[in-house]
């Protein structure tokens, strides 16, 4: 991991080609926000899965529950690993299955929280736990209420959860189940996965059994639907600032945390008639300024925006050129003075008023948001913006990686 010191010599914006930039005071900030809107006394659960989507996950989780966060949430047993070597001490639930005696292991030595998704994998926990623990491990049951992934069918709730009672060395945390179809504005199925939660709910009750905390939503349903609140919510897209859908935009204000920006490493002037990139899918139509910058689709930029998307310059626009190639991709800077070599430019994020956004790059190529941000690579370092002296475990400028 590389530290950089705000030195002239080793600033990131002398010495990178390209980088993102993680505004902690915007992750704070939507944070505050999201505990606030909170009904009752749901907690908030920081899905941090994935490197917190790209943007970083040991500071990211630093920042949320500095913020208010209560709980994170990973995908993984190495992710959870990795924020326990951190030093976080924060309740972790593993959201993905655990297959494994060595998964376990791992689990119980870093405190982490896993989740049984059939008693199948509750009896490994089980097993594997009994030759290494004494007290009991909190899991957290997952039912399957229409996201067909994980979970154990929700018709066979008071069996399912009648089984891992009765295994040693578990202690059940939690049920809790996903939501398919929260980002839509058709709300059938939405309701259709509600009822069947709660019929199993009612199940459990009416076999004496009361869980101890439920958990249903995720970033969609925290906003949208407050009666899906339950003891806590999951949340990952909107924590980053991002909304699932437009009609979400309503409910909070919040802001993007991610910028990518990269560094003009050549310009140069071509005649018209000059072909632009691999298979000249761009010929100049006329004398042009193109320049050359240091980022390309092995850093995350897709190649399919090639020759549809722009950069901003001075709050501008300025459209790319020519297929995007795995390092570098081609802008028309004709009508733009002053330009030198060094300079940077703004890819994704804002600049002077304008904004680039992941919704913009996902409606451009047929994807998401969400696979967007996870995009970028780890060759492009992580600079944390935004800290304060209020939070002295996100001092110092650092590569996130």
């Amino acid at each position: 991991m590389l530290s950089w010191e705000q030195t002239p010599e080793l600033s990131p914006m002398r010495c990178c080609r390209a980088w993102v930039e993680i505004d902690l005071a915007a992750l704070r900030h939507n944070v505050r926000q999201l505990v606030a809107h909170l009904q009752g006394r749901a907690a908030l659960m920081a899905v941090v899965k994935a490197d917190a989507y790209g943007h970083g996950a040991v500071t990211v989780a630093r920042a949320a529950l500095n913020a208010g966060a209560g709980w994170l949430g990973v995908a993984t047993v190495p992710e959870g690993m990795e924020l326990r070597q951190a030093g976080i001490q924060a309740p972790i639930l593993v959201m993905g299955a655990v297959s494994n005696g060595e998964e376990v292991q791992a689990i119980a030595q870093w405190r982490l929280q896993p989740t049984v998704v059939s008693p199948k994998q509750g009896l490994v926990i089980s097993d594997t736990l009994s030759q290494l623990v004494s007290a009991p491990l909190p899991v957290h049951l997952q039912l399957d209420t229409g996201m067909t992934r994980l979970g154990f069918a929700w018709q066979r709730a008071t069996e399912f959860v009648g089984f891992v009672r009765r295994l040693p060395h578990l202690e059940i945390a939690s049920l809790y189940s996903h939501l398919a179809t929260a980002d839509s504005p058709d709300i059938t199925l939405l309701n259709q996965q509600h009822q069947r939660f709660e019929d199993a709910i009612a199940q459990l009750q009416n076999s004496g059994y009361c869980p101890p905390k439920l958990h249903f939503a995720n970033s969609a349903a925290t906003l949208g639907f407050p009666n899906l609140h339950y003891d806590m919510v999951r949340v990952g897209l909107a924590l980053y600032g991002l909304y699932p859908a437009p009609h979400f935009k309503a409910y909070l204000d919040l802001q993007p945390v991610m910028q990518v920006k990269a560094r003009i490493t050549h310009l140069k002037d071509i005649d018209a008639g000059t072909g632009v990139s691999y298979g000249h899918q761009f010929v100049a139509d006329r004398p042009m300024r193109i320049a050359v910058v240091g980022i390309g689709y092995a850093d995350g930029v897709p190649r399919a925006l090639s020759n549809r998307m722009s950069v901003l310059i001075q709050g501008k626009p300025v459209r790319q050129i020519g297929n995007i190639t795995m390092d570098q991709l081609m802008i028309d800077v004709t009508n733009v003075p002053h330009l030198q070599e060094g300079d940077a430019v703004t890819i994704l994020g804002q600049s002077a008023g304008a904004t680039i956004t992941a919704d913009d790059w996902a409606d451009l190529t047929g994807t998401i948001s969400w696979e967007i941000l996870c995009g970028f690579k780890h060759r492009l370092p992580r600079i944390a913006l935004g800290r304060t002296e209020a939070h002295p475990s996100e001092a110092g400028l650092v590569d996130l990686n």
